[in-house]
């Protein structure tokens, strides 16, 4: 698979967390928060490894959000502009998946969606900037 294809892919599995996030917070009552939430996550940590991929980089195999933007801020400063959005999706990235007690308030699953949607758009945004440059170079 070339790396074209991998940043395809990354990106419509990111795509599809957002919808399934976004499509379970609209529709379902009750709302299954947890799941908005780990779905949200989902999506911005496929974004930021999609990134890391456009840049040959190695793809950490974790779910820490701080890491991931760590690494993507060591080859692009502006990821700083949604650090803190994405460090606050890391919580969502293994605890949903258990069963646990967690109080997740509908304001959290809402903040969540719209902290991934930051990162996905920011993403996006950065790779289209850097095809761009690559075509004209």
């Amino acid at each position: 698979m070339s790396v074209e294809n991998n940043l395809t892919e990354w990106i419509r599995l990111a795509d599809m967390d957002m919808a399934t996030a976004q499509h379970m917070f609209n529709t379902y009552y009750p709302k299954p928060l947890e799941i908005v939430c780990f779905h949200s996550q989902q999506a911005a940590e496929k974004m930021l490894k999609c990134f890391l991929a456009t840049q040959d980089t190695e793809i950490p195999r974790t779910h820490d959000m701080q890491i991931l933007c760590d690494k993507c801020m060591e080859i692009e400063d502006s990821f700083n502009d949604i650090y803190e959005a994405s460090v606050m999706l890391t919580r969502y990235g293994v605890i949903p998946r258990y069963p646990v007690e967690w109080d997740i308030l509908e304001a959290d699953a809402k903040k969540a969606i719209e902290d991934a949607e930051s990162v996905m758009s920011f993403v996006k945004d950065i790779i289209s900037t850097d095809e761009k440059q690559n075509a004209n170079d």
